[in-house]
């Protein structure tokens, strides 16, 4: 079940409508069953795997906090409970999402030895969000481990955190010091104020447009582009990799925001998961609004126990590297995501290493880094070094993505944009003309959070009664009219589906 589906348009009231008047000590149970039911609408064997991920972590966070820190065979077998979780955990996940990847790699480097493996004959589903709730779910027992968070003992409030249905398949992957306090309160919070709901129906409206409007416009001309990028010159590669950048960003983005809108609408407040990264002037800014649940995460859990920046340079850009490749390689089970993920923590490292010229240069020609010229100019470099860096993300292979590349500069006939060729991409003049309008509301309401630190949601209720209205409608009428639905509507999967 899509939010982006007429399922979704159904599930959701009921689940809100029941949740508001029953009794209040039945919700966490009610939005338990709904959880499931909204994870189990995919594939009904889903519900066994987040059901077990859920047993583990639950009942190892309970052995932890029952041992004794101060005594040594306490602090052994505390460490001992938490390895078994973190292994049980992620052997489901890399069972489920890396065995093929790790099969074919061990095929590929025995037969470099000469050794033939036979083909593997099992037929594995990857489970939805199974990436997102394993790592909620590992997070929440290594802040049990670290005394950061008491150990839940309500076995129905700790599994409606982990498969709390509006972030559940694509994040943000929440922290148990934020989402548990607050289901632990549902049983005494009253009716939800019409001001918190009306702000998450307007969140969730404007995850709507990001989706509808511009994501899955955009995938139009990124798909063709790239399933034949060897027929396309220079010009065309280049918008589809601009646009690439633009589509997972509003398509990724959109899901977040639908989740905190739907999450807002139950009382429930969801972490940001984006800060408008494209309003960043470098990599290192940009990660830290890009996917913050995420990167805050492998922060928290491997950056930093691995020693962080508090240790000697070359240890702390191999700690960065290292963080960025599990990143990419958390995405997907293929090397063209660890080589986007390598290329991020080499760009963080490049950047570091430059620091000291950029303020010789501004000590010795006073540069003023600060003006709106410089800020654009670096905000623009920003973005096409993140945009090309995708191209390996988007790509079927490494291979593919150096010939993508190869093939952009060395066809670059500029001249293309002027011949209406541009127009036969798979998006016509109406429609690239729609998807820039889409793009210029994205980076008007983006440059207000950049500027002041306000969703949507509270950009619209600051304005008149009036101009709310507007807003709301010709953010309706643009997602009814120019959402692309596909035919017999044929919803677009969120891409993060798949990780």
């Amino acid at each position: 079940m899509q939010f982006t589906s007429f399922e979704f348009l159904i599930f959701f009231p009921v689940v809100v409508l029941l949740y508001y008047i029953m009794p209040r000590r039945l919700r966490q149970f009610w939005l338990l069953l709904a959880s499931y039911y909204f994870y189990m609408s995919w594939n009904a064997k889903y519900g066994i795997l987040i059901l077990a991920s859920t047993v583990i972590t639950y009942l190892c966070a309970l052995l932890i906090a029952r041992m004794k820190v101060q005594e040594a065979q306490g602090k052994t077998k505390r460490k001992l409970i938490l390895i078994t979780a973190i292994i049980t955990n992620l052997a489901l996940l890399v069972f489920f999402k890396y065995f093929y990847f790790l099969h074919d790699t061990a095929a590929m480097v025995s037969s470099i030895f000469g050794v033939e493996l036979k083909e593997s004959r099992l037929e594995i589903v990857l489970p939805v969000g199974i990436s997102f709730y394993t790592f909620q779910a590992l997070g929440y027992t290594i802040d049990v481990y670290r005394g950061t968070v008491k150990a839940e003992k309500n076995f129905i409030r700790y599994a409606l955190f982990v498969s709390f249905f509006p972030q559940l398949v694509a994040g943000p992957i929440e922290r148990s010091k934020n989402l548990l306090w607050q289901i632990e309160n549902m049983q005494h919070q009253r009716i939800g104020s019409f001001e918190k709901i009306t702000r998450g129906l307007l969140l969730m409206l404007w995850g709507f447009f990001m989706k509808m409007v511009i994501a899955d416009r955009a995938a139009v001309l990124v798909n063709q582009v790239f399933d034949v990028y060897y027929l396309f010159d220079g010009v065309a590669l280049l918008m589809a990799s601009v646009l690439f950048a633009v589509q997972i960003y509003c398509d990724f983005a959109s899901y977040s925001i639908i989740a905190m809108g739907a999450a807002k609408v139950l009382g429930i407040e969801l972490m940001i998961n984006f800060e408008a990264p494209f309003f960043s002037t470098s990599i290192r800014k940009l990660w830290r609004r890009w996917h913050v649940s995420l990167s805050s995460w492998f922060r928290d859990y491997l950056y930093i126990p691995m020693g962080g920046s508090r240790c000697s340079k070359p240890r702390k850009y191999l700690n960065t590297l290292i963080t960025f490749l599990a990143s990419g390689f958390w995405h997907g089970a293929s090397w063209h995501f660890v080589v986007w993920g390598a290329i991020q923590g080499i760009y963080i490292i490049i950047g570091d290493l430059l620091d000291p010229l950029w303020k010789w240069v501004d000590t010795v020609f006073h540069v003023r880094w600060k003006t709106l010229v410089c800020q654009f100019c670096r905000g623009i470099c920003t973005f096409l070094l993140f945009a090309f860096s995708f191209v390996f993300f988007r790509a079927d292979t490494v291979k593919d993505a150096i010939y993508f590349l190869q093939r952009m500069v060395q066809n670059f006939d500029v001249w293309s944009l002027f011949d209406e060729s541009i127009f036969y991409l798979g998006l016509d003049r109406k429609e690239i003309g729609v998807l820039l309008f889409g793009i210029l509301i994205l980076l008007i309401v983006d440059a207000c959070y950049a500027a002041r630190h306000k969703l949507f949601d509270a950009i619209v209720k600051e304005q008149c009664l009036a101009v709310q209205y507007i807003i709301v409608a010709v953010l309706l009428v643009m997602v009814l009219i120019f959402g692309v639905y596909g035919e017999g509507y044929d919803a677009s999967q969120f891409i993060y589906f798949q990780f």
